[in-house]
Formats: structure tokens, sequence, C-alpha cells
């Protein structure tokens, strides 16, 4: 039986972490789970404590350990701490011998393509083997390749096989909110039932809510679904960040929320594109002169 399945034993656990309620994937109880399934387990919980800062102490915990799946968490970990060359390092000689290995796709597609190797990390992940994870992240990099063909096409595929999975949905509500009109709304749905049961909410789902009742006109429902966010978590970059945009698209004062995300994550990347246009700007502004009229 496939232990994602909905009678898998790893389904719960598995949607925890896609759900972003990565505390519950830390505090998952996993003695009555199989010997099959405890190390998948043991990664998603050092995955999910990696999302909660804990690099540090998941290195730790896996140091000295030679299977793959621990050393893919250990380039994983490596990289959320911003040693990105080591990662890298760790990751490419990984996949010399363990290509075939679904976390080190997984996790070693992740540290590829935020060092900028998509070529790379696709030709990692495409070698999986129905894997939904592998499925989900081919999908988000061909969004930030601005190919949406092969994001839908992607997700099409996957969605012959998996039917109702939970990360079929997400990944074709990702899609969705890039392909826009009634995608929205269809984006709309999937991210408010999990932003507002509160046995699925979290941060991320909230935010996910809020960009797509942005992206719907909704601005007073996006904000208090952000303000609910950063309640929750008041450091959350991508909460204030979207707040942030929210707020300059109401037309408001925006600096005190530039000035929070500054201090929270200063390379965040909608802070270092906004300095990368503004240099941008003022390098073309210098091309013209202004016309005085005689």
């Amino acid at each position: 039986m496939d232990p994602y399945s909905a009678e898998g034993e790893l389904i719960n656990i598995h949607n925890h972490f896609h759900q972003g309620q990565f505390q519950e994937v830390v505090d998952f109880d996993t003695a009555a789970l199989s010997s099959e399934n405890a190390l998948p387990a043991r990664v998603l919980q050092l995955r999910a404590k990696v999302a909660l800062g804990q690099a540090e102490e998941v290195l730790a915990d896996v140091k000295g350990d030679t299977s793959p799946e621990l050393a893919a968490v250990a380039a994983f970990a490596e990289h959320s701490l911003g040693k990105t060359d080591a990662a890298v390092a760790k990751v490419e000689k990984l996949v010399e011998s363990n290509a075939d290995n679904t976390t080190v796709q997984v996790l070693g597609g992740t540290v590829l393509q935020a060092a900028g190797k998509s070529e790379e990390a696709l030709a990692l992940l495409s070698q999986h083997q129905s894997s939904l994870e592998a499925v989900a992240l081919i999908a988000q990099i061909h969004l930030q390749q601005n190919r949406n063909d092969l994001a839908v096409k992607e997700v099409t595929a996957a969605r012959r096989w998996a039917q109702d999975s939970l990360l079929v949905n997400l990944a074709e509500s990702w899609v969705g909110l890039r392909l826009g009109g009634e995608k929205y709304q269809q984006a709309f749905y999937v991210f408010e039932e999990l932003a507002q049961a509160p046995s699925t909410s979290s941060v991320r789902s909230l935010v996910s809510q809020a960009v797509a009742e942005l992206h719907l006109g909704r601005t007073e429902e996006a904000q208090a679904a952000l303000e609910q966010a950063i309640k929750k978590e008041p450091q959350f970059t991508e909460a204030i960040a979207n707040l942030l945009v929210l707020t300059v698209v109401a037309g408001r004062d925006a600096k005190e929320l530039t000035s929070t995300l500054e201090k929270v994550d200063a390379q965040h990347p909608f802070l270092t594109d906004l300095a990368e246009k503004s240099d941008l700007f003022d390098k073309a502004a210098t091309k013209y002169k202004p016309k005085v009229a005689a």
C-alpha cells in the first residue's frame, strides 16, 4: 500500500507538512509506524524542524549518518543556513550514486533550484517514480521559468493518477494563480478551505488565501487573512511581504512594513527585486534630460 494514500500510515504527517503545520509534524507520534515508514517520517520531521528555523539542530542530529536520505536532509539544512556552495556540492555528490532516491530527488532538486541550477534540478526530478512532491516541485520550477504551459502539463498528468491528493490540489492552485481568470476563484476555494478549518489552518495557508483574495480584488478580506497570519507568527516574512504589497495597492504608506521586512529578512526576494528595479530605473533616468520650454 502507498504510505501516502488515504489509507496509508504517513497520510496525516504528510498532510500536516504540506499544510505548513510544521510543529504538528515535529510532535507527531511515530512510535506505531511500521519499520519501513520510520525513515520517511523522520525525514519529514527533520524537514519540519528546518522550516521552523532549527537547521543547526538538524545537522547535529544527522551528523555521521551515511544514508542518502539523511545526507540529503543535511544538504537541505546547510542550504537553509546560507551555506549554498557546500549544500550544492553535497547534492551533486549524492546524485552520482543515488539519483533514483526520492528524498535525494526532492531535497536535491530544491537545493539546486535555489542555487539557480534549474536545468540540473529538473533533470534530477524528472527521474521520479510517481512522487507527488517531485511533481509539485517541477511545477513550481516551471512557474518560476514563466513556462505556465509546462506547469499545467505536469499537474494535469499527475491528476490522472493522484486523484484528489492534497499536493495535486495545491499544485493546481499555484498554477491557477498564474493563469488567472476563473482559476483565481478555484484556487481561493482550495486555500480558504485549508486556512479556515482549525485542523488544517496554518500561517502559510492564510497567506495563500490572502493572495487569492488579492487577485480577486477583495483587499479587505486579504488584509484580514494576512493580519491573522501575522498575529499567529509576527515574523513570518511572506505575510509581511504580501501585506506590504496590499498596502501599496491600496494606496497607503508602506514605509513601516518595508522597515519591518528589512529587519526580519533584509535579503527577502521582494526587497532585493525592488532594489534591483529601483537601480535600473535610476540608470535609465540618467539617459534623459528635462526639456525646458522656450
